[in-house]
């Protein structure tokens, strides 16, 4: 699904002569050799360098030493490990889904913006009927990829599979020379034993900052009333507990901050299945974290499976368990 991902990327650049990917490089890192889980797995570093091997992905392991040569950004430990992978990089995604909403509607297809859906149900002699704020619509088949909002569609016993959880997003004034978009890589550090030891981050497109954060997998509410607002309680809690003695080249201070929502299920992956009893509905869901990045190719697959084709990526490790 990456791969895929990464090509359609670049068809969808070579198509509207617009630049969606910007390769910058990525690194991970692994602080202090400890064995640190991301994304349902244990030993993400570790899995992470198995997976580029057996996928034949260009890419460097070494030490916090050689990072401190190559990059003067990360304070990494001397003993800690690194990965390098230049392939990876940095995607617009307002930009993508302008692009892939401009070629859709180009090639037949009708977009309605602004229009809630109250719900879908099952029509007698088959397909499904789509209630909205703008009427009613009637289809054969239906794909529900709603995000946070996807506990609204599902029966009671399958809601408790999701959980939102909010995250924070913080932009922080970089020192000139440091984190220059495309020679400062993308990064994530992992530098501890949890979860939420966790830290990632790349230049923004302003020249002026870079984006950083981490993450939190507590359980919140309703997306609908998840505090949107960010406090100097939240960003100082940030700089001390995440940034402070890991990063060169920045100011002590947040200049912005917003908030995103993952939707997460107990092992992380996708949930890529039909409705119960309902198979005129897929739902596709939980990809908050692994997100964005893969949307092109699941994207692609999804479409495939919905008209009854061959996929070009195999969707059935994403069948609820």
């Amino acid at each position: 699904m990456v791969k895929r991902s990464h090509e359609i990327w670049r068809e969808l650049e070579r198509e509207t002569g617009q630049e969606v990917m910007i390769t910058t490089g990525g690194l991970l890192f692994d602080s202090g050799g400890k064995s640190w889980s991301k994304h349902g797995s244990e030993g993400f570093f570790a899995r992470t360098v198995k997976f580029s091997e057996e996928g034949n992905i260009p890419h460097e392991v070494f030490d916090g030493r050689e990072l401190k040569r190559r990059f003067r950004e990360f304070n990494l430990e001397d003993e800690g490990k690194v990965y390098f992978e230049p392939s990876a990089g940095i995607l617009k995604p307002e930009l993508a889904v302008s692009l892939q909403l401009s070629l859709a509607e180009k090639n037949g297809a009708v977009i309605k913006t602004h229009t809630k859906v109250f719900g879908v149900q099952p029509i007698s002699d088959g397909g499904v009927l789509i209630r909205t704020n703008h009427g009613d619509f009637e289809a054969g088949k239906a794909l529900i990829s709603s995000g946070p909002w996807i506990k609204d569609f599902l029966p009671a016993p399958e809601k408790s599979h999701f959980k939102i959880c909010r995250q924070l997003l913080h932009w922080i004034p970089k020192n000139k020379d440091f984190f220059e978009l495309g020679k400062t890589p993308v990064f994530m550090w992992g530098f501890g034993e949890n979860p939420e030891d966790f830290l990632y981050g790349f230049p923004s497109l302003d020249g002026q900052t870079i984006k950083m954060a981490s993450e939190s997998f507590m359980e919140r509410g309703h997306p609908d009333t998840v505090s949107r607002e960010v406090t100097s309680e939240e960003q100082i809690a940030f700089l001390d507990q995440k940034i402070s003695g890991r990063i060169h080249g920045i100011e002590n201070r947040i200049v912005d901050s917003k908030v995103c929502l993952y939707t997460m299920t107990a092992d992380a992956n996708f949930v890529i299945d039909e409705m119960p009893d309902f198979p005129e509905v897929l739902i596709a869901s939980a990809c908050s974290g692994h997100g964005f990045k893969h949307s092109a190719g699941l994207g692609e697959a999804l479409a495939e499976q919905l008209l009854e084709k061959t996929t070009k990526v195999d969707l059935k490790p994403f069948l609820r368990k």
